[in-house]
């Protein structure tokens, strides 16, 4: 089989099993001795959750986050040249989305390496799926400005929903959950609707869909947890 790498999806909580992933996933796994990853503590116990006999001490873990240095990634993939295929794995979900592991994958491409995209959750997707807004025309907006602009971000996100029924996807970092529902549930129109869907896939899930006035008289726990929000109509 050619080398190449291959876009493995990781669990969403640490109350997933093994039913939110393909038995070719595992196997997969299994065959792999390269991993680039988000987090190596994480990876180590999302590998060691699907391949109980696997021995984690030979794996070689390459770390990819936003301190890695381009040069540092360029031999990452020299596995590659040497016969041996490599999995990215995220620290939450699908690798690429939303997560540094897209500069591999472009960098493969400059290399002419075959990339294979693997099947498994994705807290956006399966957020957007139980939101019950437009899944034809929406955007994923990621991480929302921290600071500058940020209130203007969101009136634009609401005129999208409102004019073109454009469904709005983002999230923050978790510790910041609150101060952005509160933001939102100040400055956005009382009868848009949100969606909150914290701890997707996880036994403790939890996913609404309300109006800002609705939502403004009972806010849900969503400190620390990971979340996405969504706009729509």
């Amino acid at each position: 089989m050619t080398p190449s790498i291959y876009m493995i999806p990781s669990d969403l909580g640490k109350e997933n099993s093994s039913f939110l992933f393909p038995e070719f996933n595992t196997s997969l796994i299994e065959s792999l001795s390269h991993f680039i990853v988000e987090d190596v503590r994480s990876a180590r116990r999302f590998i060691r959750s699907l391949c109980k006999t696997k021995n984690i001490d030979e794996i070689t873990f390459y770390t990819l986050n936003k301190h890695t240095e381009y040069s540092e990634i360029e031999t990452f993939i020299n596995p590659i040249f040497k016969g041996f295929s490599i999995g990215v794995i995220s620290e939450a979900g699908c690798p690429g989305v939303a997560d540094p592991g897209a500069v591999i994958v472009a960098l493969a491409h400059e290399k002419d390496i075959r990339v294979i995209p693997l099947i498994g959750p994705s807290s956006i997707l399966l957020s957007l799926m139980a939101s019950g807004f437009n899944g034809q025309s929406f955007t994923f907006n990621g991480y929302i400005p921290l600071k500058n602009d940020r209130i203007k971000f969101l009136k634009q996100m609401e005129y999208l929903v409102t004019s073109q029924n454009q469904t709005q996807i983002f999230m923050e970092t978790p510790y910041r959950n609150v101060k952005l529902l509160d933001e939102l549930l100040q400055h956005l129109n009382d009868n848009i609707k949100l969606c909150i869907a914290c701890n997707v896939a996880a036994e403790n899930e939890y996913i609404k869909t309300k109006t800002v006035v609705n939502w403004k008289k009972k806010k849900p726990d969503i400190d620390k947890k990971p979340t996405i929000f969504i706009l729509g109509r």
